[in-house]
């Protein structure tokens, strides 16, 4: 068992427009984006400092330095990193050995992750099936010195048709005492026992999953369903992450199925450069983040902090070394991005031919290592 999605992202977006959308924040848009450019000199000076002063990461013991906004570099209680961003990854595991995958991921990059991903499903959480049980005994080991970021999937795997759970259901309450209930108690036992929050993702790329699942409509009132579920039981270690492809072909579908600013903390989306995977064409990491990072700006949220949930490229049979290429742009790239506060690499495989989008040598390896050492990805986790 791993925890992978089964179904197939469409293309990587490339035009820098969708279509129209309105604008639920466009008052002081401007004006914030100066102030947050005047202070990216600032935080430019300060990164200088803490490459010399902190090359080690964030786990050497060193004392917080004082972020660009004021006070110390310090996680807010969204877990947003005021002075640079998370990095995380998500690394395939099975059952039992997510924490040997994970140290053995880290060995290879060089640096301890800030974020490490999961997956599971919605399939009744009786006995000892992991892919029903948010924060399994190894994740909750993984998470002693990490932060987790939990994907929750309106899906049964393996399970037949008529145990495949709806939005409509959901929406309704009928997984409450089944399902939501069991597992809200679970993230809420796990907050009073080790004081740690968890971000949390209902069917991340739901564009993809109506109308199976459920019309928009009914996707909102499930996930607000949840929340709500979540806070009558008292739980307040969540940081509530939803999460889109970011294909801009469904930029319609983002904002039916955005459930509002009050039941969101951070938005997510997942781009790559396909390559042969989807034919798209060699994209580099800008062209593959770019237009999806301004369209959200401009028609979901002017300030919520974003993370590239899943980010990676497919390698180029014919020139071995363009993958490391690519990743050696990531750090350049992500400190112009307004706002992204995390980027997690999908260190796995899409089904279909070519759609491989693991690290594929040991010079892609050695092009993510330097770049993840970059002083910008690694901020006192405390």
């Amino acid at each position: 068992m791993k925890f992978a999605r089964p179904f197939r992202r469409p293309p990587a977006a490339k035009a820098p427009a969708g279509p129209t959308g309105r604008h639920r924040r466009p008052i002081g848009h401007g004006r914030r984006r100066l102030l947050l450019t005047s202070a990216a000199v600032t935080c430019a000076v300060l990164f200088a400092v803490l490459a010399l002063r902190n090359a080690s990461g964030p786990d050497d013991g060193s004392e917080a330095q004082p972020s660009a906004h004021g006070g110390e570099c310090r996680p807010t209680a969204l877990l947003e990193p005021p002075c640079g961003a998370w990095f995380g990854a998500f690394v395939p595991h099975d059952k039992s050995n997510l924490g040997e995958k994970v140290r053995a991921y880290e060995k290879r990059v060089g640096r301890k992750l800030d974020i490490v991903y999961t997956y599971h499903d919605m399939s009744a959480v009786e006995g000892t099936r992991l892919e029903g049980q948010l924060l399994t005994e190894e994740e909750q080991r993984v998470g002693e010195d990490r932060m987790l970021l939990l994907s929750w999937e309106s899906k049964w795997w393996g399970g037949t048709k008529r145990q495949q759970p709806t939005w409509k259901q959901i929406a309704d309450g009928e997984l409450d005492a089944s399902v939501i209930d069991v597992q809200a108690r679970r993230v809420k036992d796990y907050g009073e026992r080790t004081g740690k929050k968890v971000f949390l993702s209902f069917d991340l790329e739901m564009d993809t999953r109506t109308p199976d699942n459920g019309t928009p409509a009914e996707y909102v009132r499930a996930y607000r369903h949840i929340h709500d579920r979540f806070r009558e039981l008292g739980v307040d270690n969540v940081v509530w992450t939803w999460i889109i492809t970011g294909y801009l072909g469904h930029a319609d579908l983002f904002e039916r199925m955005y459930p509002g600013d009050e039941y969101v903390d951070w938005i997510g989306y997942n781009q790559y450069n396909y390559y042969l995977c989807h034919k798209t064409g060699w994209l580099s990491f800008a062209q593959t983040q770019r237009a999806t990072h301004d369209w959200i700006r401009t028609h979901l949220s002017a300030d919520k902090p974003l993370m590239l949930s899943e980010f990676g490229s497919a390698a180029d049979p014919d020139r071995p070394d363009r993958q490391a290429d690519w990743y050696a742009q990531v750090p350049p790239v992500l400190k112009s991005l307004d706002g992204v506060k995390a980027a997690l690499q999908w260190n796995y495989r899409d089904p279909g031919p070519h759609c491989n989008l693991a690290l594929a040598n040991d010079r892609s390896w050695a092009s993510l290592r330097k770049a993840v050492s970059d002083p910008y990805l690694n901020q006192p986790r405390k």
